[in-house]
């Protein structure tokens, strides 16, 4: 599998705050990545320094292998990492053959581009009318004139309104599905859950978690219970080996697995114990949760 990018140790400071601590993961060619956590969680600094814009302190990154130097990688890369940009006078179709020009790109790419984000009714209508969803759709078309071999996106979906984070995320699938590798940065567990591959985690610029969304999800998960006589059936579960922590939430007994554990294993276990259940489900912990595992068990440790 062909290596888009490599980040080893990377190390970052702005003054005494530590932005990026020891960052190391690999971007691998037709996945979509995403960089998770929250504002000051190191996502944009990170993109900063791979795109060359910002100075790392320590640390090391190279593109396609390291192949090529940096300035010559990036005309291999499409990015949007701050506001759409561009002329407010002019229209969708003159501000992307204006980019063209500059990059030296043939203008036939501004149609199909267009075309890809949904705009090609609007191409001829001025900048300045379009709503924030139509002008991330453009910088998404502008970033793609080149036919990049990496899609670098920060935020993509911030401050846009419901339809426009569902257009967006469709253009995002429907690149991807063109082969095109992307690496998106995001504090939404949603947005990464649903148009992500593969997710780094980040908290306070270190790597909680690197390595596929399904295997982040995929885990024993928990049980909800609910039997006549709650007490006693709390007892019971607790003395099964592999559970890891009962709650009983209003009624319902949430049983949380350290090992993996069949429903029907479970409920012969609690009968020969008595104890007969009325309710038995079992759930997958989601990105959210899981998450949310995560930085509860950093923070813990660190207390």
């Amino acid at each position: 599998m062909q290596t888009i990018l490599s980040i080893k140790n990377l190390n970052k400071r702005y003054g005494s705050i530590q932005a990026l601590k020891n960052v190391s993961f690999e971007i691998h060619k037709g996945n979509v990545y995403g960089i998770l956590g929250p504002n000051g969680s190191g996502k944009s600094t990170t993109l900063g320094i791979i795109l060359n814009v910002v100075n790392k302190n320590s640390g090391e990154y190279s593109w396609f292998g390291g192949s090529i130097e940096t300035h010559e990688a990036l005309k291999k890369v499409g990015a949007i990492i701050e506001r759409p940009n561009f002329y407010p006078y002019m229209t969708a179709k003159e501000n992307l053959e204006l980019v063209c020009k500059i990059k030296g790109i043939n203008y036939i790419k501004v149609d199909e581009k267009l075309e890809l984000v949904g705009l090609t009714d609007r191409k001829n209508s001025k900048f300045s009318t379009f709503s924030l969803g139509m002008k991330q759709r453009l910088a998404i078309a502008s970033a793609l004139l080149n036919d990049p071999e990496i899609l670098i996106l920060d935020e993509p979906t911030n401050g846009l309104d419901p339809q426009g984070i569902h257009q967006i995320r469709d253009i995002i699938k429907q690149i991807a599905a063109q082969g095109t590798t992307i690496l998106l940065a995001s504090h939404l567990l949603d947005e990464v859950e649903k148009v992500c591959t593969h997710v780094v985690v980040l908290r306070k610029g270190e790597i909680l978690y690197t390595g596929l969304v399904d295997g982040m999800s995929a885990n024993e998960g928990f049980f909800e219970l609910q039997a006549a006589d709650t007490e006693n059936l709390i007892l019971a579960i607790k003395t099964h080996p592999a559970i890891k922590n009962v709650v009983d939430e209003d009624g319902k007994v949430l049983v949380y697995l350290k090992n993996d554990l069949d429903a029907k294993d479970l409920n012969q276990f609690l009968f020969e114990k008595g104890i007969v259940l009325n309710h038995l489900v079992k759930r997958k912990n989601s990105l959210e949760e899981q998450f949310l595992q995560l930085t509860s068990t950093i923070l813990n440790s660190k207390n």
